[in-house]
């Protein structure tokens, strides 16, 4: 089946891959425009369009997909299924109605569960114990489609939503792959998503990054893990923001108020609401990573606060 991949994070790569190594070609692939990227603001090719320049594919870039030229390419093509994932931007009802088999969309949520951009930094966020991945057929609602396949996945008591978000990716993949084989056989068909169970994962910012030491420390740490690595917990320190790596909550540490650091020679505890919580991997502004101890030894004094 001729099929256009729709995609642009590195998240997205293991399903091209798994579909261009499939029977199912892959003619082009849509993803977002070059964008400035780093410290220096250059311009940077997409994950999924430096992939498809190195396999000689065509990489489709348009600012929007309502775009005519897009369009038009899109009806050149003669595609017969579109499988998305991560692209990255709405697609119009004029675009969904080009292939005859339609869009297909994998989602890392069990569906009704976190309908959004955020699923899986959601999911960690609220504590829950088990996650997955859908593929469901995209219509202009937000991830409102009938589903064609799913698969669940435990989220450990330490996993970050980077962990949790690589697995998720990997199996999605072997996922999609069957749901294409499925539709082309004309052997699937999608049910539609439960009407109970909705939750919504808006897109995560920096300030939803920031860690509340007011809150119980399971709460910190989830915060952490779930921010973990995209965008990265932060608090500030004498003014300034510290980046935080995933901590670990201990009962028996010190006692101490919200935000409170107590340096110790081999470990560095911060206060919360309840318990407090050893710090692992810190980055000072301006500095490079670095154990929370190295860091500890560098304070003026042996207590500080973090807000």
């Amino acid at each position: 089946m001729r099929v256009l991949f729709a995609g642009t994070p590195e998240v997205a790569l293991p399903t091209l891959e798994a579909l261009h190594a499939s029977d199912h070609e892959v003619v082009a692939v849509l993803t977002r425009p070059d964008a400035r990227v780093g410290r220096g603001r250059r311009m940077s090719r997409s994950p999924v369009a430096a992939w498809a320049d190195e396999h000689g594919i065509e990489a489709l870039t348009p600012s929007k997909p309502r775009e005519e030229a897009f369009l038009e390419r899109l009806r050149e093509l003669e595609v017969e299924l579109v499988p998305v994932v991560a692209y990255g931007a709405l697609v119009p009802p004029e675009a969904l109605a080009v292939p005859p088999l339609g869009w297909i969309n994998l989602h890392f949520s069990l569906l009704p569960a976190w309908r959004g951009a955020a699923p899986v930094q959601h999911a960690v966020l609220a504590g829950d114990e088990m996650t997955g991945a859908c593929v469901f057929r995209l219509e202009p609602g937000l991830d409102t489609g009938p589903v064609y396949g799913r698969l669940t996945e435990p989220i450990g008591p330490a996993d970050t939503a980077g962990d949790l978000l690589g697995r998720l990716a990997g199996a999605g993949s072997r996922l999609m792959v069957d749901v294409v084989d499925g539709i082309a056989a004309g052997a699937l068909a999608a049910e539609p998503q439960p009407a109970d169970g909705v939750s919504y994962a808006p897109k995560i910012t920096a300030a939803d990054a920031r860690v509340r030491w007011g809150d119980p420390a399971f709460a910190v740490d989830r915060r952490i893990r779930a921010v973990t690595p995209v965008p990265g917990a932060w608090t500030e320190h004498d003014g300034a923001r510290l980046r935080l790596g995933p901590v670990t909550v201990d009962p028996a540490g010190p006692d101490l108020e919200p935000g409170r650091v107590a340096v110790g020679k081999r470990a560095v505890h911060v206060g919360t609401a309840t318990d407090p919580v050893l710090l692992g991997r810190v980055q000072p502004a301006g500095k490079q990573r670095m154990d929370a101890a190295a860091w500890g030894r560098g304070l003026q004094t042996a207590e500080t606060r973090l807000s």
